[in-house]
């Protein structure tokens, strides 16, 4: 019996860190302009404060997490019921006072307005940490004897998920390249320095560092210093995880001959 009041375990342990995850990348990246202000619970607290509630927030999930799954201590398991129970209030809170925002549950995915299916997985997950807490055993063991209860409960959760349907909206309705958010400059550049052309031109240059950089389009461009007065300038695509290169070498004799175009901003 114990070890089927423990069975919720592996289904709780799993979305405390994809919550936790979650709200680290949104605030990481930014997400989209103003998705903060729009999600709780940074919604609740003052705009400097926002991106601290977050992460604190997602601290919180992820000692949860670890404590379900490395011990049996009660404190963690009345501590996921008391995060659970409270997140429930959060919401309800939220419905009331702004019926615009997301609950913010797993980051800028849950920006969808908060509705009766997020509120309704709160208070499941509440039950089932509440049912965890007479089970046995540390969490690790009840991933090793994953039950058909554990099973069903994932099923419940997947139905009361609003998030499934922002990704496939997402994924069906993908901006164009040149309208997305582009990866930091730092980001494009490492990808740069990881790549077959850099390789083969690195020695070229008379510095590592780009004294130039611009966007255009799908591509982020980066003008280096070569040696004997050239100059190497590099095209990076915005798009996967290996994005293709592109390399030129202006000698400086030519570079006073070329158009001068304008950069087009997505």
């Amino acid at each position: 019996m114990t070890l089927v009041l423990a069975s919720q375990l592996p289904v709780l342990i799993v979305l405390l860190v994809l919550g936790s995850v979650a709200k680290a990348v949104t605030v990481r990246s930014g997400g989209e302009m103003g998705a903060l202000t729009r999600l709780g619970p940074a919604v609740l607290v003052p705009t400097r404060f926002q991106s601290p509630a977050l992460l604190i927030c997602a601290f919180g999930e992820l000692v949860l997490a670890i404590g379900l799954l490395v011990t049996d201590h009660p404190f963690f398991r009345w501590g996921t019921v008391g995060f659970f129970a409270m997140s429930t209030y959060v919401l309800l809170d939220l419905r009331r006072r702004r019926p615009d925002a997301g609950c913010g549950c797993f980051g800028e995915v849950s920006g969808a307005p908060v509705g009766l299916r997020s509120i309704g997985r709160t208070v499941v997950l509440t039950g089932m940490a509440g049912v965890s807490v007479w089970g046995e055993g540390m969490g690790w063991l009840a991933f090793v004897q994953f039950s058909w209860l554990s099973a069903a409960g994932v099923v419940v959760l997947l139905a009361l998920s609003p998030e499934l349907e922002e990704m496939v909206d997402r994924l069906r309705y993908r901006a164009p390249c040149e309208q997305r958010r582009a990866p930091a400059e730092e980001v494009t550049l490492g990808r740069l320095r990881s790549s077959g052309p850099w390789r083969q031109h690195h020695e070229q240059l008379a510095t590592g560092e780009p004294y130039d950089s611009w966007r255009e389009l799908c591509w982020r461009f980066f003008a280096f210093e070569g040696r004997g007065g050239s100059d190497v300038v590099f095209a990076v695509y915005l798009s996967g995880r290996r994005p293709a290169v592109r390399v030129a070498v202006v000698d400086a004799e030519d570079s006073g001959s070329l158009p001068v175009y304008t950069p087009v901003s997505a």
